[in-house]
């Protein structure tokens, strides 16, 4: 049997992989639950396509290891399906494929494929032996992409997907845990009576799962959420099929998207870690998982099995082997996601958390809260990070401390742990200052003698003075014994730095 396009007609895997989709399957309808509230709420299915979408990203290649070690940490977040690969595309993703269904438990293990015979072969061998396989079969609906793309009539479209579906399901027929998605790419510009035929057809050939994806982040959430309560509406035989969507982020409404396609009746969420993806990548799932789990107010009727505990650690895990930083203001996964810096913010998390914060840290992996200590920090939050180091100091000696801290700040981006041992050692102790240096200057090089000028403060007043030695430092010592006066040996030195990276103070 020969599915779809004909050899010459195939699209270059590499144009047309670009904006794929993926789904999500559970022959039984939207599960419902019990929750501890007694309200009935509908499960939404959490898709994770990091290791094959957010792969796409450039730079993000991952070798068969690392691809398995991630998808078992994706099974450790209990996501209820990973898009594990497309086998067609190389001996190293089938391979890869493959192996993730034979070693990881717990989700359904999915492969993705155009619809071309040889695609769903390939991807029903890579998952043949997985508990729960799923192909995910797609096509281009939009006219763009049939007139560009496949080169093919609506007419031509339609029979592809409907052949793709019914051939994916010959083959998975004999497992009773195997299912069958179909996705209309780029479903956002398709023609809305065109869409719905497609979608109807291919759920009538055997697909339990239907996704729609905005494959170009097109659309604005109005417009999806619209979407999508219209093909419930005007597609017959949708509830024979769960309603899945898949979101990029071109215009930065992938979440905003996916959230309110599932207000519409979506009951699945084509997503990855970090938002990875093509372009400017896909749905993020640990902001849709966490906007859904900290908004039960106005989600009341949704939940996911996701054991957000997870969250970071996978995050870094991800990061760490794809080679692609998380951007510090990211959400839930940012470095400063958790972190607060101004005086107003600090003071109101010491006191009680969710004056600031919507999400206590430890549900997603982080240890807790930062206060990053800077010139807009105040005294309460001084007081709290110096308690933290083991310190109790007066409300005279804040007061003193703090103006040294200020001046500390006001050079540096950040105030650490180690700057504030430093200003303790400088500013709280028993013995009252004799000298102090004011100010040093160094001048060396490899044809002068090392020359050292400092300014110390004396009973007197700041006094200066110079001296050469066998390098700065020897200098600097000669050029302070000069105002001093105290006859003094040493015996042993050593420089470290205050703090990491380029920042000091003395």
């Amino acid at each position: 049997m020969k599915v779809g396009l004909t050899a010459t007609e195939e699209p270059d895997l590499r144009d047309t992989e670009d904006n794929l989709t993926s789904l999500e399957q559970q022959t039984e309808h939207s599960t419902i639950t019990k929750k501890e509230n007694h309200t009935v709420s509908e499960k939404v299915y959490i898709f994770d396509t990091t290791l094959r979408d957010a792969e796409q990203t450039p730079g993000a290649a991952l070798n068969l290891g690392e691809k398995l070690e991630i998808a078992k940490h994706l099974a450790k977040l209990k996501v209820d399906i990973i898009e594990a690969g497309f086998p067609v595309s190389s001996p190293g993703d089938f391979d890869a494929v493959t192996r993730i269904s034979n070693e990881v438990e717990g989700p359904e293990i999915c492969a993705l494929s155009r619809v071309i015979e040889k695609d769903i072969t390939a991807a029903w061998g890579a998952i043949k032996d997985a508990r729960k396989p799923r192909i995910h079969t797609f096509v281009g609906t939009s006219p763009i992409h049939r007139e560009r793309i496949t080169r093919t009539s609506p007419e031509e479209t339609l029979q592809m997907a409907i052949d793709a579906v019914t051939y994916a399901k010959s083959l998975s027929a004999g497992h009773p845990g195997a299912a069958i998605e179909f996705s209309p790419m780029d479903a956002g510009r398709t023609e809305l009576s065109y869409l719905y035929e497609v979608v109807e057809a291919t759920i009538a050939a055997g697909a339990t799962i239907v996704n729609i994806p905005e494959t170009v982040g097109w659309t604005v959430p109005s417009e999806f959420g619209k979407l999508i309560a219209d093909i419930k509406a005007n597609v017959p035989n949708i509830d024979r099929a769960i309603i899945s969507v898949h979101c990029h982020n071109d215009l930065g409404l992938a979440v905003a998207n996916s959230l309110v396609a599932i207000e519409n009746g979506a009951r699945q969420v084509e997503c990855t870690m970090n938002g990875l993806g093509e372009r400017a990548g896909n749905t993020s799932l640990e902001e849709v998982v966490m906007a859904i789990r900290t908004r039960r107010d106005y989600f009341s009727d949704y939940y996911t099995d996701i054991n957000t505990k997870e969250i970071v650690p996978i995050s870094r895990r991800v990061s760490r082997t794809m080679g692609i930083p998380v951007q510090p203001n990211k959400a839930i996964v940012g470095a400063n996601a958790f972190a607060h810096s101004s005086g107003i913010h600090q003071d109101g998390i010491i006191k009680q958390r969710n004056t600031f914060e919507i999400i206590d840290p430890a549900d997603v992996g982080w240890q807790e809260s930062q206060i990053i200590l800077s010139p807009r920090s105040g005294r309460n939050a001084l007081r709290h990070r110096l308690g933290a180091l083991g310190y109790e100091v007066t409300p005279e000696q804040i007061e003193k401390i703090y103006a040294r801290f200020l001046e500390v700040a006001d050079k540096k981006k950040e105030v650490h742990d180690a700057d504030l041992e430093a200003i303790m050692r400088d500013e709280v102790r028993s013995i009252p200052d004799t000298f102090q240096l004011e100010y040093i200057q160094v001048v060396s090089g490899t044809k002068i003698s090392p020359t050292t000028t400092v300014g110390v403060r004396t009973e007197a007043g700041v006094v200066e003075e110079a001296s050469t030695g066998d390098g700065p430092v020897d200098a600097a010592y000669k050029a302070i014994d000069r105002v001093a006066k105290i006859p003094l040996l040493l015996t042993d030195y050593n420089i470290s730095a205050v703090t990491e990276g380029k920042g000091c103070h003395r």
